[in-house]
């Protein structure tokens, strides 16, 4: 029975507990209770056999007696007649602020090998959204010192942003930049869910925070990609608990990170198939926008702190109009799209800027200097998209001197959003740079008026602010 007293230690029960059933039949993760009395929808219950302990959740009652569960563990070794006891509770994980610095699966336990600090207390993993009273709303910018982010597609704070692309473009890179300036600008904190994360770029990503300066204020929490569907359908919501924690006692910055919430999509439609339910459109589960919304309505700030929330979101076959993408666009405020053809031109991040959007871009968020300096800066970068075909056939020289200037500021301004970032500094052998806005604006204020017309492309790649152009006085 040790293992069985770790497991409720670990899920925090109560004393005197008492057994409320017996396994019956057990497919996969699929587990089928014969209960008396029937716990609740989504209670934890656990059971042991002599080498290992499983914790379950309480999914779907079948008739009077019998209630069917998910396992949040492998169900190697599970068989029928095993005792079922009840925790009293939902699933809940402990917090403290001794957790920043830490590694945790879905219970809260450490992962990096160092022994667990002593918890102040546990949260429940699925709390309601807070009331609309005691929520804030924010059109405050909240810079990451990443050129094109700050200038086309700005963070606001206590919102949520979307990173949307393919795979490879960049998405797990740019939340790591996104890290590292929380915690250097704001002296925030963050708190990361691995959704489904293969265990070599956790490996990578925690060696890579450690290696940056700021894991120690940060809490990353994994359900890997191997792990019931179970764990991956609510690592993301224990994750937002520690955020809500931090939100509610630090009363800090807290930057909320997910990668990747298209698997917490698929986990839950496997949860939804191994429950029997028919699906829906494309494949998807029919609890598909519910779902998302019990995520994204959680992910808000109060009086006492703020939490900002930039989510990456696989799109299968790079199709925009994907039912799961569409429902998670519905939820946030700033849309990031990583496009595979700017990759491909060396250009990282490698963000398409035209398809790239915010709900703040407007004259009364940003600032009449902000927006027209964005809005000239797209409308050049728009204008060489148009012309690229031309330029393909015909060559440059076929347009028109107005149309040429505006195709090379466009290039160099392209060149210009490229960017090295501190968190791969490492590997890439070049330099990390941080760009404030201020310094972001009248750069490309220099382009636009055609300071920068002489000097070449190549040296507008790859940089951070652009240094002056001395310019002869004009007799």
């Amino acid at each position: 029975m040790t293992e069985l007293t770790n497991t409720l230690n670990s899920i925090h029960c109560v004393a005197g507990m008492t057994t409320v059933g017996t396994v019956v039949e057990v497919h996969g993760p699929v587990v089928k209770i014969q209960c008396h009395p029937l716990p609740p929808i989504h209670q934890a219950l656990v059971t042991a056999t002599e080498k290992d302990s499983f914790t379950l959740e309480v999914y779907q009652h079948l008739d009077a007696s019998h209630v069917r569960a998910i396992t949040l563990h492998r169900t190697a070794g599970m068989r029928r007649g095993l005792s079922v006891f009840d925790t009293g509770d939902t699933l809940r994980v402990p917090v403290s602020p001794k957790y920043l610095g830490r590694l945790l699966d879905v219970f809260g336990n450490p992962l990096d090998g160092s022994p667990a600090p002593e918890p102040e207390g546990y949260r429940d993993i699925l709390t309601k959204p807070l009331p609309l009273s005691e929520t804030r709303a924010s059109h405050e910018i909240l810079e990451t010192g990443i050129k094109v982010v700050d200038l086309l597609c700005p963070f606001i704070r206590g919102g949520k942003t979307g990173l949307f692309g393919g795979a490879g473009v960049g998405k797990t890179v740019l939340i790591m930049e996104f890290m590292h300036s929380i915690a250097t600008l704001h002296q925030g904190v963050s708190v990361f869910a691995g959704v489904g994360e293969r265990i070599r770029e956790g490996h990578e990503l925690w060696h890579e925070m450690t290696a940056a300066g700021v894991m120690p204020k940060t809490i990353m929490m994994f359900g890997q990609m191997d792990e019931s569907p179970g764990v991956r359908f609510r690592v993301g919501l224990a994750a937002l608990t520690y955020a809500e924690y931090l939100r509610d006692t630090l009363h800090k910055e807290v930057l909320f990170l997910m990668d990747n919430v298209y698997r917490f999509v698929q986990a839950g439609s496997e949860v939804s198939g191994l429950l029997g339910r028919m699906p829906a459109s494309v494949g998807y589960q029919p609890t598909l926008i519910a779902e998302i919304a019990q995520l994204q309505e959680r992910i808000v700030s109060t009086l006492q702190g703020a939490v900002t929330s930039v989510q990456a979101v696989y799109v299968p076959a790079d199709d925009m109009t994907d039912p799961a993408v569409s429902a998670i666009l519905n939820h946030l405020d700033t849309v990031v799209v990583l496009s595979r053809s700017q990759a491909g031109k060396g250009i990282y991040p490698a963000v398409d800027v035209l398809q790239s959007k915010s709900k703040f871009m407007d004259r009364h968020s940003l600032g009449d200097r902000h927006y027209s300096v964005a809005q000239a800066v797209r409308e050049h970068l728009a204008r060489h998209r148009e012309l690229e075909d031309i330029i393909t056939m015909l060559g440059i020289e076929e347009l028109s001197p107005a149309d040429q200037r505006i195709v090379l500021r466009a290039r160099k301004l392209q060149n210009y959003l490229s960017q090295p970032f501190h968190v791969v500094a490492e590997s890439s052998g070049i330099k990390g740079a941080s760009v404030p806005l201020a310094q972001a604006l009248s750069d490309c204020e220099a382009f636009l008026r055609g300071d920068y017309d002489e000097v070449p492309e190549e040296q507008c790649y790859m940089q951070g602010a652009m240094k002056p152009v001395h310019q002869e006085p004009v007799p």
